[in-house]
Parts: C-alpha cells; structure tokens; sequence
C-alpha cells in the first residue's frame, strides 16, 4: 500500500512540475495567436539575429508600467534584428481583465509595435518557466536563451532606472560579449491560473 501511495505521489509530483528553461537552452517554438487576428511563431523572423520573448499582461500594474519601456525596445533593437514579442500568460476566467478581447483594445489604445499573443491554454509560459509579468527571455538567432528575468532595475520609475539589464544583455550580444548578469530576478505580479 505504501508503494502505491508514493508511486501516485510520483506521478502527482512529476504532472504538476513546471519544466523551464536556463540560460544555453534552446527554446521550442509556438503557435499563437496575436491581437492581429493572425498565428504567430519564433519562426516568423527567420532573418531576425535575435527575440525578446516577454510574458506579460493587461492588468499588472507591473506589466502596465512597462508597456512604453517595451515599445522603446522594440524601436531601439528592433532595427537592429531583436524583435519584442509579448505574450499574455493569464488564464481569463481568472482575472477578466487579461481576455483576448481586452487584449485587442489595450494594444490599440498602447500603439503596441510588436506582436501580442495569448497563450491560450497556458502551454507556453510553464515550458519557459515564467511566473511573474513582466519576465524576459532573451533569445539568439537559434532561439537559444541567453538571458531571462527583468527588464531594469526600476519598474515604478524609468527615469530612475540604473541598470537596463535586458538592453545590456541585447547590446553584449551584438557586441560578441558574455552577458553578465544573464540572470535577474523578475519583479511583477504572478501569473494567473484557475
């Protein structure tokens, strides 16, 4: 009986774990939809040297106060091949503010530059480990990460931010540099599940 019972527990322990990627994984790709009513992958930017995958939402006040600093990047590195691509984590029969609908007017309302998916079903966000919104993976021209965590150093101030950790990790990865560090604690609000 006791084997039984452990062996469940196993079984238990090994559904309900979430996998997550470390820095030199190399990252699977998706298929999700966007605000633009259109299916994307890491795939669409087969000439891109580069993605900035950040899992974010509508309602985090985190994520809120990030949403100019995410269209900036984009307009900073974009042209240089490192694309932003934001995706909304939260289940919506969890907090309604998150549904696609909403994502759609926020977008437009934002003047977003990048594409906004949802991860419908949650299937994305547990295979990169993300937990907060905003939380980052930068990815190279093979999708491998190179980076993961916040954005800067300040998310209730910009104009205090000190260290722009995702831009000096974008800016060492052009240069050919170690990217130091490669891991930073993401601050934002936990991902919405039921």
């Amino acid at each position: 009986m006791k084997s039984l019972l452990t062996a469940i527990l196993m079984m238990c322990i090994g559904f309900t774990a979430q996998a997550q990627y470390s820095v030199g994984d190399k990252a699977t790709d998706f298929l999700l939809k966007g605000v633009d009513g259109k299916m994307h992958s890491l795939e669409d930017n087969v000439d891109s040297k580069g993605t900035i995958v950040v899992f974010t939402c509508n309602h985090c006040p985190f994520a809120i106060m990030y949403e100019d600093r995410l269209i900036e990047l984009q307009k900073e590195y974009g042209p240089k091949g490192y694309n932003v691509v934001a995706i909304n984590p939260n289940d919506p029969a969890a907090n309604a503010e998150d549904s696609y609908e909403l994502m759609i007017v926020r977008a437009k309302e934002k003047g977003f530059n990048f594409p906004y998916l949802f991860d419908e079903g949650q299937k994305i966000y547990p295979q990169y480990g993300a937990t907060k919104t905003p939380h980052v993976y930068l990815l190279d021209a093979e999708h491998t990460v190179q980076y993961i965590g916040a954005i800067d150093d300040n998310a209730r101030d910009e104009e205090a931010v000190e260290v722009r950790y995702l831009a000096n990790a974008i800016d060492a990865l052009i240069a050919g540099k170690e990217i130091n560090p490669s891991y930073t604690k993401a601050i934002g609000c936990g991902i919405k599940t039921l």
